[in-house]
């Protein structure tokens, strides 16, 4: 069945029920103690895990959108992105305002001194970037430019789970699915990386 316009507006209406109902069950679980001992370290994965799995979903939008013929199931692409996006900030948010207590000069000095946080920051630094560039009007305004830029999301693909990988303390499994989901999507894209990645090297070279 053909997806129209009417029926993404109900499936972008699902994505914003699907996401909030996230953002509500977090709520409810710092308001009745249900993060454990640790509820920073509780709240820091719960937001973390949300950002990358939104993230995954919107890699999702394009294959699924190719291999089913529905071509307007891209609209929920940026959507899915914002949200990403917002679980991101609740991630970062969480660890300057319970970590560091809104010490920002503290904030840089770690973010500098430990590779897992440099890698957190620049996926993070990314994501705004897409955010704030994703409007219909500012991508007509960048031109080519704007899909130069949106291409960075890849990286954020490899970065985000390797950002996972390396603030574990003892899981290794979980972060390193991630990092394998992630591979696979780009797996997916090779023409497209192929494109962007090899072609201008081939050029210099």
């Amino acid at each position: 069945m053909p997806l129209t316009a009417k029926r993404i507006v109900w499936v972008k209406a699902l994505i914003h029920v699907v996401s909030l109902t996230f953002a509500a069950n977090m709520a409810w679980l710092v308001l009745n103690n249900k993060f454990g001992a640790d509820p920073v370290d509780g709240i820091t994965h719960y937001t973390g895990l949300a950002a990358l799995n939104t993230l995954i979903i919107t890699m999702l939008v394009s294959p699924i959108a190719k291999y089913a013929r529905q071509g307007l199931l891209i609209r929920c692409r940026r959507v899915l992105g914002l949200y990403s996006f917002f679980w991101a900030t609740l991630h970062l948010l969480t660890y300057l305002a319970l970590d560091l207590t809104f010490d920002f000069s503290l904030l840089g000095t770690e973010i500098l001194s430990r590779p897992y946080l440099t890698v957190g920051a620049f996926c993070w630094v990314i994501l705004f970037a897409l955010t704030v560039t994703s409007t219909s009007r500012i991508q007509r305004k960048m031109g080519v430019k704007w899909q130069k830029l949106h291409n960075s999301v890849y990286l954020v693909l490899i970065l985000a789970p390797i950002h996972f990988y390396w603030s574990s303390k003892s899981e290794l499994l979980e972060p390193s699915l991630y990092f394998l989901l992630g591979v696979s999507l780009l797996a997916i894209r090779w023409k497209t990386l192929k494109r962007i990645v090899l072609n201008p090297m081939l050029k210099r070279g």
